[in-house]
């Protein structure tokens, strides 16, 4: 019998990236276990982060839990990687002695090695997906240029480097021939792409090459950094029909105080303006983006200034987070972290139940449209869908009960991964109600 093998990948769709790498190497040796299915295995396989304090804590927390899984006997070998082994990597195996093996962030061949394979170069586009198979995350670099203060990557990743355009196009190619319909570009910094190898910013480039792979549909962009944004890939949004209109553009504040402290590179000037060219070239764009409150130097008048200009850009989606001071950063070596936990919560509070209004109206503004949709999933007898304005795991989902008037005797499982049409009917601050039209 084969050894059964099991992952859990905790922090962002990078390390998920990662780790579907690693998988590809070792699915002819091992069964591979889904993450969450609680059964005995030989090996488990944890790809932690290290990011923010909350990352840290629950990457600890759950090789603690997988200790105690061993000891039980539902474990055989437990063998951790990732940032959080990378940052940590000389206090960890004293720490916690019951993990077998411990490998840092980038040591794939290392990690392979260790589970019984010689990594080969013949499956360096493959990818075992644990995304459901009609979308995948396709990473276009690794590593970070950028010294924002408040930011440990650089020093845990390493410096920014771009992967070819060629070997993307060779992985989009060889996704989209397993039944792959959407990328969603990710990177430390996405509009950094190519800067190193061809000395331009090459993303809209990369964007038309892969619109052109036989089977992708819909590619999204997440992860842009505002400081010198590349405006060749508006047009691309906007002309280019695979191209979604939506970005993740994490802004992380307005205030040009507290951009400064950040090491931004941008004021709040250059945001507005910034957001402002987005809506107007690109009609109908859904801008994601994230927020840092209790930044040090944030005072009274900068959060309201975030809060004024929240109100202002109406961001379809917005998440925020609680500043962490982390060991190694210039903020931490540089700036006191003065302001306390209670003021930090308060304030998240506030720019979330802001946010919370502002997104329940643009999905009010949504009902009575008719869109396409593709089919994530069926649970209960509803469609689990998102349009292209969705992007899964952060956003919200639109959910379609089954009608055999539309839907025939269609088994609803093979529409997964199928584009539908549907016409919203309802709405919360999250979720969208619709009905189906035509499949």
């Amino acid at each position: 019998m084969q050894k059964r093998l099991q992952t859990i990948t905790l922090g962002c769709s990078k390390n998920k990236v990662d780790t579907e790498h690693i998988l590809s190497q070792l699915d002819d040796l091992y069964e591979i276990v889904p993450e969450g299915e609680d059964i005995p295995v030989d090996v488990l396989l944890i790809n932690t982060c290290g990011f923010i304090g909350d990352a840290k804590e629950e990457s600890i927390q759950t090789i603690l839990e997988s200790v105690e899984r061993k000891a039980r006997g539902e474990v055989g070998k437990i063998v951790v990687f990732g940032c959080l082994s990378q940052r940590y990597s000389a206090e960890m195996p004293e720490l916690i002695p019951e993990v077998d093996a411990w490998f840092g962030a980038r040591d794939f061949d290392p990690v392979i090695r260790e589970l019984g394979a010689e990594p080969s170069a013949d499956k360096r586009y493959e990818r075992y997906l644990t995304t459901p198979s009609h979308y995948a995350y396709l990473k276009i670099s690794e590593g970070c240029d950028r010294r924002c203060s408040y930011c440990a990557i650089p020093f845990i990743r390493g410096a920014h480097k771009s992967v070819p355009m060629e070997d993307l196009v060779a992985e989009a190619e060889r996704l989209a021939s397993n039944g792959v319909r959407e990328l969603i570009i990710i990177a430390q910094d996405t509009t950094y792409y190519g800067l190193d190898l061809y000395r331009r910013r090459a993303l809209a480039e990369l964007l038309q090459k892969l619109s052109e792979v036989e089977g992708i549909e819909w590619i999204r962009i997440h992860y842009s950094y505002p400081a010198a944004f590349p405006e060749d890939v508006l047009d691309q949004m906007a002309d280019n029909p695979k191209v979604c209109r939506y970005m993740d553009i994490p802004l992380q504040h307005i205030s040009d105080k507290v951009l400064d402290n950040m090491h931004r590179h941008v004021d709040g000037a250059w945001t507005r303006e910034l957001i402002r060219k987005m809506r107007e070239r690109v009609p109908g764009v859904v801008l994601r983006t994230t927020m840092i409150v209790g930044h040090p130097g944030e005072g009274k008048r900068d959060f309201n200034e975030l809060l004024e200009f929240v109100r202002e850009a109406r961001f379809e989606r917005l998440g925020a987070f609680r500043y962490s001071e982390e060991e190694g950063t210039y903020g931490a070596e540089n700036f006191k972290d003065s302001i306390s936990s209670r003021i930090k919560q308060e304030r998240l509070d506030e720019l979330m139940t802001l946010q919370s209004e502002i997104s329940l109206e643009f999905n009010e503004s949504r009902v009575g449209s008719e869109i396409e949709v593709i089919v994530d999933d069926f649970v209960d007898g509803v469609y689990v869908c998102r349009s292209e304005f969705e992007s899964p795991e952060v956003d919200g989902e639109i959910l379609v009960r089954h009608e055999s008037s539309v839907m025939g005797d269609v088994d609803p499982y093979s529409l997964i991964g199928e584009f539908i049409r549907v016409r919203i009917i309802g709405a919360d601050e999250y979720d969208l109600i619709a009905e189906p039209l035509e499949i």
